[in-house]
């Protein structure tokens, strides 16, 4: 009988409404199908070292200004914060070798860019976020609070809880760097991302991780190094989360787009690469292939639909609408190579269909 009653607020908790009639409960109705867009890395502009990597004018919002309809057309949009929003944190990042050393402190004013865009949450577990130490983190999410937008992945605040449209969420954000909630401990994570399910009628995972670069688009299933760090298995970590209770999960950190799967009826895209990124990223070739996924899912969390809107970013110019579909057909193909079993059909203008 506990089992019972524990199936029923289970159902209950996922969005179902019971209907019941003088007799009895005769079917379980579902609620409206519930949209979610997922983007990869965001960096508007550093202030470090120099001006020259701030946008011209200091004028954030023309970088999205293209894709900002297609970012607000979904119930919730969620994209990774590359770096720390403030104007003054002193830069605490220590390189060995100072020629692929990078640090990102987007200024303060730049908040704002990314709720006219359309962004509900923003993740901040990656390996730019403490770039400048804690006054840096400290000051990025208190700027995204006084915004309203939501954010996961410091381990001051690893979760992010939440209300929209009568559903709650719950959100948590993984990488394998300092202060970051850690993407290695798959035990740890799945505790987390266990307690959310039990909380929340929705779950969205990411994380930040897997070697980097256009050497690297394809999902090894094998623990991943770059620079001689320990960058996660990312399919262990992914397939390890959804069994936890992640409804959706999302990659970044390569730099450049990877596959995309269905397991146990749950979406998983290994890398949506980078999406927004001004100043000194590698935007040549496949790093500057910007998808954005925009994943469709019924009452439970289960995959319905979904659409790859294909952008991209030419140069120092922003991301913009790319009508050759590139992101699409490069995700279409290395799917089809990386996971030949899954139950996904993805069209080259990026439709993506669960398959019978």
């Amino acid at each position: 009988m506990d089992k019972l009653i524990l199936l029923f607020a289970s159902f209950a908790m996922s969005g179902f409404i019971f209907a019941q009639t003088e007799d009895s409960i005769t079917h379980l109705q579902k609620t409206e199908p519930i949209s979610i867009i997922g983007v990869g890395d965001l960096m508007l502009g550093s202030t470090y070292p120099q001006g020259a990597l701030l946008p011209p004018n200091m004028d954030c919002s023309i970088l999205m200004a293209d894709v900002s309809r297609l970012l607000m057309d979904a119930t919730l949009t969620i994209g990774n914060l590359e770096g720390c929003i403030s104007d003054d944190a002193p830069r605490e990042k220590f390189c060995k070798d100072t020629t692929i050393c990078y640090a990102f402190r987007m200024p303060a004013s730049f908040g704002p860019c990314f709720k006219e865009t359309g962004f509900d949450v923003l993740t901040i577990a990656n390996n730019h976020s403490g770039d400048f130490g804690t006054k840096g983190r400290q000051s990025t999410v208190d700027i995204l609070d006084s915004l309203g937008i939501y954010h996961a992945g410091w381990v001051k605040y690893p979760v992010s809880i939440f209300t929209k449209d009568s559903i709650k969420y719950g959100v948590a954000a993984f990488a394998p760097n300092s202060g970051t909630l850690d993407i290695r401990n798959i035990s740890e994570a799945q505790r987390i991302v266990s307690e959310l399910a039990q909380q929340c009628q929705i779950v969205i995972v990411t994380f930040h991780g897997g070697a980097e670069g256009a050497e690297n688009q394809h999902v090894t299933r094998k623990t991943e190094t770059f620079y001689g760090e320990n960058r996660g298995n990312v399919y262990e970590f992914a397939h390890a989360l959804v069994d936890a209770g992640a409804d959706v999960v999302f990659g970044h950190g390569p730099h450049v787009s990877r596959a995309v799967e269905l397991y146990n009826d749950r979406f998983i895209a290994y890398s949506l690469g980078n999406f927004c990124t001004y100043g000194s990223f590698n935007t040549q070739g496949v790093n500057g292939l910007a998808p954005m996924i925009k994943v469709t899912i019924g009452s439970g969390g289960v995959f319905l639909h979904g659409q790859i809107y294909s952008c991209w970013q030419p140069g120092k110019t922003g991301t913009f609408r790319d009508a050759e579909h590139r992101a699409a057909k490069k995700i279409k193909q290395l799917t089809e190579t990386d996971f030949p079993e899954t139950k996904l059909s993805i069209s080259e203008t990026g439709q993506i269909e669960r398959m019978p």
